[in-house]
């Protein structure tokens, strides 16, 4: 199947209107009647209910225009790569500016030194913006805190953490040695709504604590954030019924790269050497999830690379 015909189909899936769909796509209205026409002959399916003043979506439009989109993204991120890779330009490895849990420096200090690695670039990058970088080509891996949109990635838990509150001194609540989600006005099930309705009151980690410190925000935080930022006027308390943070490393799943691979090995080591060390760790309030089973690895990256290795409440999440 080419991708033209994808591109048009999904241009009148989202728009349900042929005419709109033509202008978007800087073509007439027939030759795109033409062309959905064909594909719909080309797949033996109807893919849109027409009427003289409605266009919709029957069952399997629906189906192919979610398959349609990571079919596009991933065409348009390989070229990105390819072209990435034309001119030399190494690995990006986006990260969100302080949610790394302490891996981000040993990681690459010790990828460096891999027979297998590249230069990385890192992407600082906003909330939950990775796995959409991941998605249209313009970074490589990713550490991106869970739960997020998994679609075409795969993924390797590294760190998992307890959650705590991030309080202003002067606060009620930091009088407790510890609190519950409830002390917060959150019920079950409410933490992850909570914080992404509430992400964006602070740009970056240093701006949401001087609002915690001014009493103006609660966060809550991994637990390695209380031992790497410790600040005046700020306090944190364990919230023993949040569910933890669990920071994982993503990857595009068609990616071949053995370069890619290596970083994904790398920071599944340097994991498990966080969870040997405890509380001596960068992140000394978490645990490593498992190292990534060999087959996955390998998914990473070429055969010759598996066979190489055999030897207001603000809510915030870094």
């Amino acid at each position: 199947m080419e991708s033209r015909p994808l591109r048009y189909f999904v241009a009148v899936a989202e728009e349900l209107n042929f005419a709109r769909a033509a202008e978007r796509l800087g073509i007439s209205p027939p030759p795109l009647s033409r062309a959905i026409r064909g594909l719909e002959a080309d797949l033996g399916v109807t893919l849109f209910e027409r009427t003289t003043h409605s266009v919709t979506l029957t069952g399997a439009g629906e189906v192919l225009l979610a398959e349609a989109r990571v079919a596009l993204d991933a065409l348009r991120a390989a070229g990105r790569r390819a072209q990435r890779a034309a001119a030399g330009a190494g690995l990006v490895l986006a990260v969100k500016a302080d949610g790394d849990a302490g891996l981000l420096e040993p990681v690459l200090e010790r990828y460096a030194a891999e027979p297998a690695s590249a230069p990385v670039t890192v992407r600082l990058c906003g909330w939950h913006e990775q796995p959409r970088l991941l998605r249209l080509g313009e970074a490589d891996a990713a550490l991106v805190h869970e739960p997020f949109d998994r679609t075409g990635l795969d993924t390797e838990p590294l760190v998992t953490e307890r959650r705590v509150a991030a309080l202003a001194a002067a606060h009620p609540l930091a009088a407790r040695d510890r609190i519950a989600l409830a002390d917060l006005g959150l019920g079950p099930g409410e933490l992850y709504r909570f914080l992404d309705e509430t992400a964006h009151q602070g740009s970056d980690l240093a701006q949401l604590l001087t609002l915690v410190a001014l009493g103006r925000a609660v966060a809550l935080l991994p637990a390695s954030v209380a031992t790497r930022y410790p600040r005046p006027g700020v306090v944190y308390r364990p919230v023993p019924d949040a569910p933890p943070a669990v920071l994982s490393i993503a990857w595009p799943q068609q990616s071949r790269s053995t370069a890619t691979a290596a970083l994904v090995r790398t920071a599944a080591s340097v994991a498990e050497a966080v969870r040997g060390r405890g509380e001596d760790s960068p992140a000394s309030s978490a645990t490593a999830g498992s190292p990534p089973p060999a087959h996955r690895a390998a998914a990473v990256g070429s055969p010759a690379a598996a066979a190489g290795r055999g030897g207001s409440s603000t809510g915030h999440r870094s």
